[in-house]
């Protein structure tokens, strides 16, 4: 039998994605949804693991994919040890920090635990690419101002990747020969810096930078430290307040650019300030990282679900545009960015990395 697919998967809070590719032709692709209920019986999001694979067999059966048709499985990557960027073999180890969650539990754990499973089975490779944990930040980029909280490179780093290498292949370039500033803009915004190749510098999209459609980014820390000690709220509405509640949710009500951008075209002036608010701590993001290549930046790229909102490229654009050429790719596919990295290591174009080589286990 002919081993002709690669099988993607991305497993997320309440739903499970997986697509079949022939080289780059994506030729299935199911959004497999999980009854919440059923979820709630899992302790831990790893206990997950046999449910959220039976469902993919099953689905996989229903298509008449066999296993012994695939190449190579890839699986999104999780809450890991820091790490460089690049197309990881699973190894045990992985594996090991997976299940524990080492820098946290998240539905992205899955993802690797799931393609070793799959790829054990018919003895194929199994790999994940660009975890949130890619770490490449030069040692004074992780300086706070309080020794006691170091600056973390957590990010979008699967999308923000796949779109650079989309980058240096329709302008002919190497991707390690670029310099970049991209925005990855969704729920969460990360705006990386990227030099020869490497994200040198980036926001945590949990944390810090500008606010978005759930999230509050940087705040005024006085301030937030005088409302945690106001005894008006508990440490999980804390919480709430910074993620989940913040951002556009906060101000106008909901996480939807659509809906805002509606109400905007309808006269709401509040919700044109808050919208270009959002924009304007893009734009000012963007600069910062474009400062941290002392200003030789090749390109700056727009992506993420926000990008389709041409109120929102527009403004950024407007502030940015003297620092260097713009391109913009709205939406995210994270399933055709799993693929794409394991092909350019199936191909030879990349060299496949070891986990236990390229992370601190004494960390």
């Amino acid at each position: 039998m002919n081993k002709e697919f690669i099988l993607t998967i991305n497993p997320g809070s309440t739903s499970t994605k997986i697509a079949i590719f022939k080289d780059k032709e994506k030729v299935l692709e199911k959004k497999l949804e999980h009854d919440s209920t059923q979820l709630e019986k899992f302790e831990k999001i790893t206990d997950q693991y046999e449910y959220r694979m039976d469902l993919i067999l099953e689905v996989l059966s229903e298509d008449n994919i066999d296993l012994e048709q695939l190449r190579a499985v890839v699986g999104r990557g999780g809450m890991l040890r820091p790490m460089p960027a690049g197309t990881y073999k699973i190894s045990e180890q992985m594996i090991e920090d997976l299940k524990v969650g080492i820098q946290g539990e998240h539905a992205s754990n899955l993802g690797g635990l799931i393609a070793r499973g799959l790829g054990d089975r018919v003895n194929i490779p199994s790999f994940i690419v660009d975890p949130v944990a890619v770490d490449e930040f030069h040692d004074i980029a992780r300086i706070s101002g309080i020794p006691e909280i170091p600056r973390k490179s957590l990010l979008h780093a699967l999308n923000i990747r796949a779109v650079a290498y989309r980058l240096a292949d329709e302008i002919n370039r190497k991707y390690d020969s670029l310099n970049l500033v991209i925005a990855h803009l969704g729920g969460g915004i990360s705006v990386a810096a990227i030099e020869k190749g490497k994200i040198i510098d980036v926001n945590n999209a949990n944390e810090m930078g500008p606010f978005s459609p759930e999230r509050a980014g940087e705040v005024p820390v006085g301030q937030l430290a005088k409302l945690c000690f106001s005894d008006k709220y508990t440490l999980g509405e804390i919480k709430k307040k910074l993620r989940g509640k913040a951002g556009l949710v906060g101000y106008l009500g909901t996480n939807n650019a659509k809906e805002v951008v509606e109400r905007i075209n309808s006269g709401d002036e509040e919700a044109k300030l808050i919208f270009n608010a959002m924009a304007y701590q893009i734009g000012k993001e963007i600069g910062k990282m474009a400062s941290t290549l002392r200003g030789k930046v090749d390109y700056i790229i727009l992506t993420g679900g926000l990008a389709y909102s041409n109120m929102l490229t527009f403004y950024i654009e407007d502030m940015v545009q003297f620092i260097g050429p713009i391109r913009i790719y709205p939406g995210e596919d994270e399933l055709e960015a799993l693929n794409e990295g394991a092909l350019r290591v199936l191909e030879g174009r990349e060299e496949v990395k070891l986990y236990d080589e390229k992370v601190d286990l004494n960390d």
